[in-house]
């Protein structure tokens, strides 16, 4: 597989964990508002309707910073191949491998893990702009970038 074609799968895995996060919200927000509607024969101020509804209004803030992280991942053309560590790029370093992108931690693909992380992460910050062969030093230990794409 090429470097653009695994950037392409890379990102689709990322849509599809956060399209999970997406529909996984939805319906616990859903079912608390539902919960909240069987509470109608009570008081407004009933506890557990109250409960109910600051339960989902919890569940719709997450919800929509989900849709809006879905919408940065949009922002990643596939086909781009990065020559420095910015927005959308793959990095391999000596120690790992990272998708900037969003937060979504570990992503598995063909048995090799890469780790999608946010342009607002210190590693991030501690490698950005930087290209292919440079070196960085994060958490007091010293990396090298090994591939950028």
């Amino acid at each position: 597989m090429n470097k653009l074609e695994l950037k392409r799968k890379l990102l689709e895995k990322c849509f599809e964990e956060q399209d999970r996060l997406i529909n996984t919200t939805r319906s616990v927000m859903d079912e608390a508002q539902q919960g909240a509607e069987d509470e109608q024969s009570r008081d407004w101020y009933d506890s557990i309707k109250t409960q109910l509804m600051g339960r989902r209004d919890m569940f719709a803030g997450q919800l929509k910073k989900s849709i809006n992280e879905r919408a940065i991942l949009e922002r990643i053309d596939p086909n781009k191949e990065n020559d420095e560590v910015s927005f959308g790029a793959i990095v391999i370093t000596d120690d790992q491998k990272l998708f900037i992108s969003i937060s979504l931690g570990k992503i598995e693909m063909n048995k090799i893990t890469y780790f999608a992380i946010s342009p607002q992460v210190p590693l991030f910050k501690a490698m950005e702009g930087l290209k292919k062969g440079d070196s960085f030093v994060f958490n007091g230990k010293k990396h090298q970038i090994k591939d950028l794409f």
